[in-house]
C-alpha cells in the first residue's frame, strides 16, 4: 500500500513546483525548469495527495494552492513590470508578460489537470484567464486603451510602428473577454470616435492648404493607406466602419465646401453633392487606385 503523504510533506513538493513555474515569467523557458522527471514528480504528488482518503485528501487546498499561485505571479512579476509604463513602453510589455503568464498558467494547468474534475465552475486555464483579468486587466485597462489609440495615431502620422504589436493587444482584448467581444467592441467604438476626431480635424485644414483636385487625390489616398493599415489588426467589419467614417468627415460632411472650392477653381469633377457622394461610396479602395 502506498504510503499517505501528509499535507506538510507535499506542500512543499507543491510550492516547489510553483516557485519554478513563476519563473516561466521572468523568461524562462518550461522546457529549461520543468526536466520530463520533474513533471512526473510534481504531477504524482498532485494526484495522490488528490485521492488520498480523508482526513488526508488535498484536492480542494491544492485548488487554493493554484488560484494563490497566479496571483502571486501577477502580484510579483507582472504588475511590476507594467508600472510607470506609458504608451509606446506599456503595450510591448503587455504583450510580453502575457504570453507569459499564459505559458506559466499552461504548464501548472498541465500539472495539475488531475484537479480539473473538482473545479465545476471554471476549468484551470479559464480560472488563470479570469485571475489576469481581474488583477491586470480591469484595473489598467484605460491606459491599455489609451496606448493603442495612441499608437494608431503615430501610425497614421508614418512613424516607424510595429503593427504586429496592435495585432496582439487587439486578440488580448478578445482572449481576456473569454472569446466574447465585449471588451473588442469597446476599444472598435474608441477607434473609431478617434478617427471621426482625427479626420474632421484633417479635412479643415486641407480645406483651407489644397486645391479640390488635390484634396480629392489626397483623401483618396488615405482611405487606401487608412484601409491597409486598419486591415492588420482589425477585424473586416470594424475595418469597413472606420473607412466609412473617414469617408464621412473626409467628403459627405464638407461636400458642399469641396463644390463651391471646384467652382471657385473651375476644377474637373463632378458638378453636385449627390455625384460627388456617388463617386465616393464607389471609391475602388482594394487595388489602390482610387479615384474621385
Amino acid at each position: 500500500m502506498r504510503q499517505i503523504i501528509v499535507w506538510e510533506e507535499g506542500s512543499k513538493v507543491v510550492e516547489e513546483c510553483i516557485e519554478k513555474a513563476k519563473m516561466i515569467l521572468d523568461g524562462y523557458r518550461p522546457g529549461a525548469l520543468f526536466k520530463p522527471e520533474d513533471y512526473i514528480k510534481f504531477y504524482d504528488c498532485i494526484f495522490y495527495m488528490s485521492v488520498q482518503p480523508d482526513p488526508y485528501c488535498y484536492s480542494l487546498q491544492l485548488c487554493e494552492m493554484f488560484k494563490r499561485a497566479l496571483a502571486e505571479g501577477i502580484t510579483s512579476r507582472v504588475l511590476p513590470s507594467l508600472w510607470g509604463k506609458t504608451d509606446s513602453s506599456l503595450l510591448p510589455e503587455l504583450a510580453n508578460m502575457w504570453t507569459r503568464y499564459k505559458k506559466m498558467a499552461s504548464c501548472l494547468g498541465g500539472i495539475f489537470q488531475y484537479l480539473e474534475r473538482y473545479t465545476t465552475q471554471d476549468s484551470l486555464i479559464h480560472m488563470s484567464v479570469r485571475c489576469f483579468h481581474d488583477l491586470v486587466f480591469i484595473e489598467h485597462y484605460q491606459e491599455f486603451q489609451t496606448a493603442a489609440i495612441s499608437l494608431i495615431h503615430k501610425d497614421r502620422d508614418e512613424e516607424t510602428l510595429n503593427r504586429e504589436l496592435l495585432h496582439s493587444i487587439v486578440t488580448f482584448f478578445v482572449d481576456i473577454g473569454f472569446g466574447d467581444k465585449c471588451y473588442y467592441n469597446n476599444f472598435e467604438e474608441a477607434v473609431l470616435a478617434d478617427a471621426a476626431s482625427y479626420y474632421s480635424q484633417l479635412a479643415s485644414q486641407w480645406l483651407i492648404c489644397y486645391s479640390f483636385t488635390v484634396y480629392r487625390q489626397k483623401t483618396a489616398l488615405c482611405l487606401t493607406k487608412e484601409r491597409e493599415r486598419a486591415s492588420q489588426f482589425l477585424d473586416q467589419d470594424s475595418v469597413e466602419k472606420l473607412l466609412q467614417v473617414v469617408q464621412s468627415h473626409m467628403v459627405n460632411q464638407v461636400a458642399y465646401n469641396l463644390l463651391e472650392k471646384k467652382k471657385a477653381e473651375r476644377s474637373n469633377g463632378p458638378d453636385s453633392i449627390q455625384e460627388l457622394l456617388s463617386q465616393c461610396a464607389n471609391l475602388n479602395l482594394e487595388d489602390g487606385n482610387s479615384s474621385m
